[in-house]
């Protein structure tokens, strides 16, 4: 008679039986049912043999057919141990079990798609200990009020506006992997119908191309100082727009190099209108032992009734890992004509008579130091600065700014922070304006 099919099971049953039960690691799981089918596999290919009759000294007997197989009692069947057939089974579904591409996403089932929704809810207590910034609930140093128009001071205010939602996807692809990424929050700067819904990521990327709104090739995120103020330091690119961009080559290697045609239109207005050409912009990026580097240039332009003018702009950018807890970062960025491409710029003017448009030369310069405390807690000083040269769309020479704040996070979800800003604001007709205020922040991840 053939031998049970599960002869092998009550073999490995006996052999991890013999001694204390010992926690077994997947991979050893997966070896032991390898083998397992193996033998199986062995067994069907054998031919029939004899077995012994049940009464001892009785001679051998002929293989038995399926009906007499099937009148053994069922005391004598063999029956594997239920805790090996319950690991094999489970090692066989972690096995063949496929995981999400996305940390903390889900795999949808029956596809190869991952998909992961997250977001933040996000809540600030402002007080102002000068008079406010104007149009913004945050800190706008452009628009500071001058010291001379006198007016109310110590206002107080409450936001939950910089709360978030996101959605990104995953999938394997001939040539890596295609992702997408939506994401949204309530901030609707300088309107008066505060916390509408507004767009702030939607594009997807697949083998180094990526086409969508996202931020600008043109600023340097990575190397922007943490601050619990939600617009952070003057004088830095800060600018999302739609595009289409290509990467290549390997920042940990050679390089990497971005290039993108962006959407032109300055998403402050000013007067500019049907723009011909996109805003253009080359970069190139490099990681070192010690920290990062990155180079970037971009040129525009602006259009009147009358003239038709381009604009150039480069910046710089890196940090510096002092110690495992200390870094340092900074950029330098030049511009000339385009709010957009540099947080405090002047812009430019369009000449209601003539139509002649006015670039204002600007330059703006970050630099800030980040310090881990403790797993719980961190801190960062930050400070902007930003230079006008010429009086175009806003009356500004120069604007200063600094932070200091202290981040506490008692579950890794949680983020708890305070943070002091003092500012600047000097124009050209010698007017000075001075922001300093508190702001705390409650801030929930998930």
């Amino acid at each position: 008679m053939k031998l049970p099919r599960f002869a092998p099971l009550l073999a490995l049953a006996l052999v991890l039986d013999t001694g204390p039960a010992q926690a077994q690691t997947m991979d050893e799981m997966r070896a032991e049912l390898k083998a397992l089918r193996a033998e199986i596999d062995q067994l069907k290919r054998q031919p029939p043999v004899a077995i012994a009759p049940a009464v001892q000294g009785a001679p051998p007997v002929a293989p038995a057919s399926q009906a007499t197989v099937a009148m053994i009692p069922a005391a004598q069947t063999p029956v594997p141990d239920p805790r090996t057939a319950g690991r094999l089974r489970a090692a066989a579904a972690a096995a063949s079990k496929p995981e999400s591409a996305i940390p903390g996403g889900i795999l949808i089932p029956g596809t190869t798609t991952s998909v992961h929704l997250y977001g933040i809810a996000e809540a600030h207590a402002i007080h102002d200990v000068k008079q406010s910034s104007s149009p913004d609930v945050f800190t706008d140093l452009t628009f500071q009020p001058l010291n001379s128009a006198g007016g109310q001071s110590g206002k107080t205010q409450f936001t939950a506006e910089t709360s978030r939602i996101g959605f990104e996807s995953s999938t394997p692809a001939d040539k890596g992997l295609i992702t997408t990424k939506i994401e949204a929050d309530f901030y609707s700067y300088g309107t008066a119908n505060r916390n509408d819904f507004r767009l702030r990521h939607a594009y997807g990327e697949y083998d180094g191309w990526l086409v969508g709104q996202t931020w600008s090739t043109f600023m340097d995120v990575d190397d922007l100082p943490e601050t619990i103020d939600f617009n952070g330091p003057i004088g830095a690119p800060f600018s999302r727009r739609a595009m289409v961009r290509y990467a290549f080559g390997d920042a940990t290697k050679s390089a990497l190099v971005t290039l993108a045609a962006e959407d032109p239109v300055d998403q402050t207005g000013g007067g500019s209108a049907s723009e011909r050409m996109p805003q253009l912009v080359a970069r190139v990026d490099k990681t070192f032992s010690w920290g990062a580097l990155n180079l970037r240039a971009m040129t525009h332009e602006k259009r009147s009734d009358t003239e038709t003018k381009r604009g150039y702009g480069f910046a710089t950018g890196g940090n510096i890992k002092l110690s495992n807890k200390d870094s340092l970062m900074g950029q330098y960025t030049y511009v000339d004509g385009d709010v957009d491409a540099l947080y405090g710029s002047n812009g430019y003017a369009i000449n209601a008579q003539t139509g002649s448009i006015g670039f204002d030369k600007n330059q703006g310069l970050v630099v800030g130091y980040a310090h881990i405390f403790s797993d719980k807690l961190r801190g960062n000083i930050s400070t902007g600065f930003n230079r006008g040269k010429t009086a175009e769309a806003v009356d500004n020479r120069t604007l200063e700014e600094a932070f200091f704040n202290l981040i506490y996070s008692p579950v890794k979800e949680v983020d708890l922070g305070g943070e002091w800003i003092y500012g600047s604001r000097r124009t050209f007709s010698d007017g000075t304006g001075t922001l300093s205020r508190f702001d705390l922040m409650a801030r929930y991840s998930f």
